[in-house]
């Protein structure tokens, strides 16, 4: 039905102005605009395209940093795109391709069920990618790889933070890490170049170094970004106070977040100045491992910490359990030709792993007739059935 049928009553002024604009505003010749009156005008552009701009980063980019050569090191090959290099295309199919990452706006960072101002894993992906870029681009790195590692690089964790992989590991001879798993199972369908699935691989500190400088500075700024905003959370929620961050750490980095993180920042930038590889200088790295401890210690190891984290693992466990023994119920399994024992244990671990907090919660309910009181909650709340 038009808008111009629809009765007058039935929209209002702001529905009508907005319809108006259904189509794009007549300009000079084979051109159209997007406001009735133009903006401000530009020269007329030389297309800066792909192949430019690998030019330009050949020229500018600091030795040793990551070029972005063609369609990329991919698994399987594909053709160039004409404007966006290699990473950034990388970087696009992470946001726009990978329900992984929008899946994170549900999964837990430290407190579970978050209320509206707390992170969840997708807010601290964005704040990853904000520190790590910030100090890629004082570095004269790659920009656009650094953004793509760090947007993915927790695609792979499970519902309910870390404990997911506690409960994960006994089900895969190899464990359960969720940088590993990103990589190798959840971004694998993305077919992204073999440097940023390095970087999501290797982000995690007890991993082996990544192969790129770019994947050295995610590793950084993943410590950086979750340091100061769990303290923030933690604090906000009253579960500590400010005055439990220790002397090491105000001396050296002030008391507000945004002076921590700038210190930080500085801190990678003339490290690697002064070291020729990524690296912090001595003092703030000190004033981080301090920061790290004292989070460690009050806020992940606090005894309600723990029984979540139990709690977690309860429900996580029982769930994969449950899928592993009725393959049918796994999503596509109409699809699949019949599985043996192992791989039905590695879809279900993929398809629980694959839930946001919420979803584990309710299907918990759902299939297993969970009692939802002894479901993880959140601070205030239950969880919201």
């Amino acid at each position: 039905m038009a808008i111009e049928d629809l009765p007058e009553e039935e929209l209002s002024e702001r529905a009508r102005t907005w319809a108006s604009t259904m189509h794009a505003h007549t300009g000079t010749g084979a051109t159209a605009h997007a406001h009735r009156d133009s903006g401000p005008r530009v020269g007329i552009p030389a297309i800066f395209d792909r192949i430019q701009r690998e030019e330009h980063e050949r020229q500018h980019l600091t030795a040793g940093a990551t070029q972005a050569v063609g369609a990329g090191n991919r698994a399987v090959r594909e053709e160039p795109d004409p404007l966006r290099t290699c990473f950034e295309r990388d970087r696009d199919r992470i946001l726009h391709a990978s329900t992984a990452f929008r899946r994170l706006a549900g999964k837990t960072q430290v407190f579970i069920f978050p209320d509206d101002h707390q992170r969840t894993r997708l807010t601290h992906a964005l704040e990853v990618a904000q520190i790590a870029v910030a100090i890629s681009r004082a570095l004269g790195l790659n920009e656009a790889l650094t953004e793509a590692i760090a947007l993915g690089h927790d695609c792979g964790h499970g519902p309910g933070g870390h404990a997911s992989e506690d409960a994960f590991a006994p089900y895969l001879p190899d464990g359960f890490d969720h940088a590993v798993w990103g990589a190798d199972v959840v971004l694998a369908p993305l077919n992204l170049c073999a440097e940023t699935l390095d970087g999501v691989r290797n982000h995690s500190w007890s991993r082996p170094a990544p192969a790129t400088p770019e994947g050295e500075v995610v590793s950084w700024a993943d410590r950086i970004a979750y340091v100061c905003h769990d303290f923030e959370d933690a604090v906000n929620a009253e579960v500590i106070t400010p005055a439990a961050l220790p002397r090491t750490v105000t001396d050296a980095c002030g008391s507000t977040r945004s002076s921590w993180i700038r210190t930080f920042i500085s801190g990678v930038v003339n490290g690697t100045a002064a070291a020729g590889h990524i690296a912090m200088t001595q003092q703030f790295a000190e004033a981080l491992s301090a920061f790290r401890s004292t989070n460690y210690e009050q806020i992940y190891l606090r005894p309600e910490s723990i029984r979540q984290g139990r709690d977690v693992v309860t429900v996580l466990q029982a769930l994969v359990e449950h899928f592993a023994e009725r393959p049918q119920l796994l999503p596509d399994s109409a699809e699949r030709t019949p599985m043996g024992a192992a791989a039905s244990l590695h879809h279900a671990v993929g398809y629980v792993a694959g839930m946001t907090d919420r979803f584990a919660c309710v299907t918990a309910v759902r299939e297993l007739n969970w009692d939802p009181d002894s479901l993880p909650r959140g601070l205030d709340s239950r969880f919201g059935l």
